[in-house]
């Protein structure tokens, strides 16, 4: 494997969470790659002010949007197995890959979005009920501008949910996975439930499912816990 040898892989992107680097999200695959037979992009990103809490900038989805381009340009030796291109974060990645199926590339085949927050807005309100709470707000408003009665419009447009009906209409395939006991991404049944519940409103036949449990926060996202399972459900098994 390698520039003389390329043979075509599938490839996944995978947004980091909040407050973490893209090294740290590499930890999440274990040996999952190798062992598969599928290469995994962990892109660093960067918000309109900070750089581990982009919380859905804008430009940051837009990067994303154009990945599988920049993997290309960066390595033109690596060759991407047609139709297989996936998109799995969780937390604050998550949330980031829920905005990227909202944009509907062509080159997206399915996605898998783990205890992510939808709702931006009350995330932002929900950040007092945590032990950093505050300096968390402090970094919402530095990045966001403003809180969610001065930027409404800011909020929103960082907020899964506030593109449901993009979602519900991709035509991707998309898994969404909460925690009922989540500590970090409190009130889950008002963030991705509400946001799975309204996909299915909008539109019965969306290709989205749900898998819930009581996993603590971003445990299932994991290569020795049920990240295997997720990759199955979208169609990568190992060697496929």
């Amino acid at each position: 494997m390698g520039p003389r040898h390329p043979a075509p892989l599938p490839l996944v992107i995978s947004p980091h969470g909040r407050g973490v680097d893209a090294l740290t999200n590499t930890h999440l695959w274990g040996d999952l790659p190798g062992q598969w037979g599928f290469a995994v992009v962990n892109p660093e990103g960067q918000g309109r002010k900070l750089e581990l809490y982009s919380w859905g900038y804008r430009r940051q989805i837009d990067d994303l949007v154009r990945m599988p381009k920049i993997v290309r340009e960066t390595l033109p030796w690596f060759r991407i197995a047609p139709n297989r291109v996936y998109a799995l974060g969780g937390s604050m990645g998550g949330q980031e890959t829920l905005l990227l199926v909202a944009r509907r590339p062509d080159w997206l085949a399915a996605s898998a979005a783990f205890d992510s927050p939808t709702d931006v807005a009350r995330r932002y309100r929900d950040f007092a009920r945590l032990p950093n709470g505050a300096s968390l707000q402090e970094l919402a408003r530095e990045e966001i501008g403003g809180t969610p009665d001065t930027n409404p419009v800011g909020y929103a447009l960082r907020s899964p949910i506030a593109w449901a009906r993009k979602i519900a209409f991709s035509g991707k395939r998309l898994q969404i996975w909460w925690s009922t006991e989540d500590e970090i991404v409190v009130d889950q049944a008002a963030q991705s439930a509400a946001l799975f519940n309204r996909i299915k409103q909008l539109n019965p036949r969306a290709s989205v499912t749900k898998v819930v449990g009581t996993w603590r926060h971003s445990h299932e996202m994991r290569w020795d816990t049920r990240l295997p399972e997720a990759l199955r459900a979208l169609g990568l098994e190992p060697g496929d």
